[in-house]
């Protein structure tokens, strides 16, 4: 039946649950449908596809492992400078880490192998090649898990609740 994207009560994202626990929280009145695709469950219930928490939940931060399976994923396995979508990716640090450019998730981005050879020991703007998405610390692992529902095209109701996620 689908996936269910469960928002806390300030309509932050906390987590993506199956239709029937969904289900469960609203018959319990622990949440309240936001969205949903016409399809329906019973005889006048929705099925939903967001639903929001009555109350609160305070969640933990929690820092995503700076790992190359999780820069890929972030840069949906694109070459940051060209485009190239192939097999042949490479890390490449924006700022060199012969320049003092160290490990974050702020200055590694996904390229492929000409470009960064081209790029080479220099920054973006002294090579003149420009990033297509500037690199950033993924908020939560709901972004990665969120950011393959939305590329399936199956929950696009979602994205407005996700922005900046």
């Amino acid at each position: 039946m689908g996936k269910v994207l469960v928002l806390n009560a300030s309509y932050e994202p906390l987590n993506i649950t199956s239709w029937r626990r969904a289900a469960v929280l609203l018959i319990k009145g622990k949440a309240e449908r936001v969205e949903h695709n016409g399809r329906l469950l019973y005889s006048g219930f929705p099925l939903p596809t967001v639903i929001r928490l009555r109350h609160y939940v305070r969640v933990p931060y929690k820092e995503m492992p700076l790992t190359r399976r999780n820069i890929l994923h972030r840069d949906g396995h694109t070459c940051q400078y060209c485009g190239y979508t192939g097999d042949e990716l490479t890390l490449d640090h924006v700022i060199p880490r012969s320049r003092g450019g160290g490990d974050s998730w702020e200055n590694i981005v996904t390229a492929c192998v000409r470009c960064n050879v081209k790029k080479g020991n220099r920054t973006p703007q002294e090579a003149h090649m420009l990033l297509r998405h500037l690199p950033r610390q993924p908020y939560s692992s709901l972004y990665f898990e969120v950011s393959k529902q939305l590329k399936s095209g199956l929950h696009q109701e979602w994205q407005k609740y996700v922005i900046g996620l």
